[in-house]
């Protein structure tokens, strides 16, 4: 893209043809230079079986273009029309209690149906004939928010698919039975016809529940990659699917035969600073720019509103963020607020009187800014040296097969590890993802590392020169939920140096550790291993309760490079540490900083928290927003952003 896109999801379905050129008239006041259409249209495009309309979608469209407004055209295939559900009842989809769904919201279609897959193809084949190389439409998305609601749809098409997807990969169920360990408890399968998906709520097998996952998941992609490839037969323009926040369902995955990652978030105020996460994760999927396809203007809502209003300068802070760390596209949801229906109580840039709300100001205001830093936001990038590890098997593992009560894998990671990095550009990557060009790694709770080539890849970045910050819990399961049976892990102990003498996984605070070689504590949380040197050396030992004087850090030269192992996640200060030469300036904690390099380098500072905060410079800069020149100790009001180059 040549420029920042700014906008929001349009509906114009939603009202008489006439109020189209009133919104675009409100569209162009507001700073927006880009919607999203047509994504729960399906039942206007096609109001009869095989009888289509898109003639009112046309002008639509053909006057948001003339406008200079970008439309993102979207397939309807999470709504199908109520006469295609009712005549095709075999496409909704069956809970577990065996209940086939209601047409009574949206995402009702079963994955496995050949009729829904039939009428997919269909539509989007139409949708893609007449969109397909308008002048005005810029990119697709595929379906809305997809994912493997209510655990999956349980009908006799999904469950005899789960069953060949376990024979596919297991080969024999004897097989399965040995890698699951069904013999415990006398659970051996005696064909795969036994298998029984399995329901939320009992005390399922973890095995059995992460395949499950896995199979919707696989089916997901494929759902997906079919509208894909009708899509890139008929367009040049990007194509994606807007995704949720969980890692449940794989970005690597999902992405894999699309061009663009795209985001939705609804996020409250208060959790401005933590976005950052995704930010950096989705700016790795497809290593390149990223689209944020829906966030909240005001305040989230169904039938009532929720998560608040967003305090003043929020909303602001909101579109610059995800622009900041690397993103091409930021629209809101949604343009104007509905009159009825579902969601009628949510927040949006104008109500449905068509007036605006004041974050319609704030987000103007980004707009016209991003136009003004249009070269150096378009032709620099964010570059980092150091990456967090961040696995949909870990996320599966963590949901199915915890260890830690009310462990949280993601919020883990936002909270006690990409918390330490917000004053340095870092990357969240997937294990499949390329190791070049960083220094360090760092990957907690990861699992599953015997994956997708990790093993091999990682040992010979380390023997490199790479740095590699691992666990605690890492390593430890393999990719069905199963723990190893010849050692704790599968190679960490080997490569670390070291022997793992003690587990203890708990998450109460009970421990602390002090540094070897200087003085320093260092507080601990979420699971203890102590160890036993075999080749490393001691970087940190605990200093209290039953593993006091034992390593909890330790550190292994491997090549040119070092692992440096953890028992015990510590404390942000101490992550800070062991990475503190790649923070970009001293700040507070309340602000977000970011390196854009290219044809001009720049550090652009969010205030993330409502609250003043401050950084230090390193010399003259100016600040392109304001024109101001600031040196040394600058004071950074709330919700404020600063784009800084050197004099």
């Amino acid at each position: 893209m040549k420029k920042i896109l700014v906008g929001a999801a349009y509906y114009p379905e939603m009202w008489e043809e006439s109020e189209v050129e009133k919104d675009i008239v409100r569209m162009r006041e507001a700073g927006v230079n880009t919607v999203r259409v047509a994504e729960f249209a399906w039942g206007k495009m096609e109001p009869e079986e095989g009888k289509f309309d898109f003639g009112w979608l046309e002008r639509a469209v053909g006057k948001l273009g003339d406008a200079g407004i970008g439309v993102v055209m979207c397939t309807p295939t999470c709504t199908p029309p109520r006469w295609l559900l009712n005549k095709y009842p075999e496409t909704r989809m069956v809970y577990a209690d065996g209940t086939r769904t209601e047409v009574f919201s949206r995402c009702h279609p079963c994955k496995s149906s050949p009729v829904m897959r039939e009428k997919n193809r269909i539509i989007v084949t139409e949708l893609a004939k007449r969109f397909g190389a308008h002048p005005a439409v810029i990119g697709w998305q595929i379906d809305n928010e997809i994912f493997p609601y209510n655990e999956g749809c349980y009908c006799p098409l999904c469950q005899s698919g789960f069953r060949a997807y376990l024979k596919e990969k297991y080969g024999t169920v004897q097989n399965l039975n040995e890698k699951w360990g069904m013999h415990r408890w006398s659970l051996e399968y005696g064909s795969f016809e036994d298998v029984i998906p399995p329901v939320r709520g009992r005390w399922e097998h973890p095995s059995l529940q992460s395949e499950w996952t896995r199979f919707h998941c696989k089916n997901i992609v494929s759902y997906v990659n079919e509208q894909a490839e009708i899509l890139h037969a008929y367009t040049k323009t990007p194509v994606g699917t807007d995704m949720m926040a969980t890692n449940l369902l794989s970005y690597e995955d999902m992405n894999e035969k699309l061009d663009v990652a795209q985001y939705n978030h609804y996020e409250p105020a208060a959790e401005l600073g933590r976005m950052t996460f995704a930010y950096d994760f989705l700016r790795t999927v497809k290593d390149k720019p990223f689209w944020v396809t829906e966030t909240q203007a005001g305040w989230n809502g169904s039938t009532f509103a929720e998560f608040g209003y967003r305090p003043e300068g929020a909303c602001y802070a909101n579109t610059w963020l995800p622009v900041a760390r690397g993103g091409e596209m930021v629209e809101y949801w949604h343009f104007r607020a509905h009159p009825n229906g579902h969601e009628l109580a949510h927040g949006a840039l104008f109500n449905t009187a068509g007036r605006a709300y004041r974050v319609t100001g704030e987000i103007a205001r980004a707009a016209k800014e991003f136009e003004a830093c249009r070269d150096l936001l378009t032709r620099t990038q964010v570059r980092a040296r150091v990456a967090i590890h961040y696995s949909s098997t870990a996320v599966i593992n963590s949901v199915n097969a915890p260890m830690l009560k009310n462990f949280d894998y993601r919020a883990t990671l936002i909270d006690k590890v990409h918390a330490a990095f917000r004053h340095m550009n870092v990357d969240v990557i997937e294990t499949g993802h390329a190791l070049d060009g960083y220094e360090v790694v760092v990957s907690p709770f990861l699992s599953t590392a015997d994956e997708k080539g990790l093993r091999g890849r990682i040992t010979e970045w380390v023997k490199a020169g790479g740095t590699w910050i691992v666990g605690p819990m890492s390593d430890i399961m393999t990719e069905y939920s199963s723990k190893y049976t010849d050692a704790p892990h599968s190679f960490l102990e080997e490569l670390a140096g070291v022997y793992a003498r003690y587990d203890l996984p708990v998450a109460n605070g009970e421990y602390a550790a002090k540094w070897t070689g200087f003085e320093g504590a260092i507080g601990l949380s979420a699971c203890y291993s102590a160890y036993e040197l075999r080749g490393a050396a001691a970087l940190a030992v605990y200093t209290n309760g039953e593993f006091a004087g034992m390593p909890v850090i330790t550190e292994n030269k491997v090549g040119k490079g070092k692992v440096i192992l953890l028992g015990s996640l510590p404390d942000c200060a101490t992550l800070q540490a062991l990475t503190q030469r790649f923070a970009l300036l001293p700040a507070s904690d309340n602000l977000v900083l970011t390196e854009r390099t290219g044809e001009q380098n720049a550090i652009i500072a969010v205030e993330t928290q409502g609250k003043e905060g401050v950084l230090i410079t390193d010399g003259k800069r100016k600040d392109v927003l304001s024109g101001r020149t600031l040196n040394g100790s600058v004071s950074v009001r709330p919700y404020e952003v600063l784009v800084l180059v050197k004099e």
